[in-house]
């Protein structure tokens, strides 16, 4: 499987998402609870909490800022993260300031 070209399963993944759009809600764009729609946006290195704020709102509607302070209180470091994870605010720890995203 490590061999394989992966354009036709891009190319064929990318014709089901432009056929299934019609299906889809729009403004404002949502997605399934765990499904990860990198189209909605993505947390990307150097991300800061206000870019990841525009795509976390539209996954995470209301909820958003009380997953982020909720992420913030228990994994301030951000070690547990992907491309869509909920962010951490930028903290002040013993004089030293820790970033949002590492």
């Amino acid at each position: 499987m490590t061999n394989q070209n992966p354009r036709p399963s891009m190319d064929w993944i990318r014709r089901l998402y432009n056929y299934m759009a019609a299906y889809a809600s729009m403004l404002p764009r949502e997605a399934y609870v765990n499904y990860r729609d990198l189209d909605l946006g993505m947390n990307k290195n150097g991300s800061s909490f206000i870019q990841a704020s525009l795509w976390g709102t539209k996954y995470y509607k209301d909820n958003f800022m009380r997953l982020v302070k909720v992420k913030t209180k228990v994994d301030p470091d951000n070690f547990f993260r992907h491309e869509q994870s909920i962010p951490t605010l930028p903290l002040m720890d013993e004089g030293r300031e820790k970033s949002t995203f590492h």
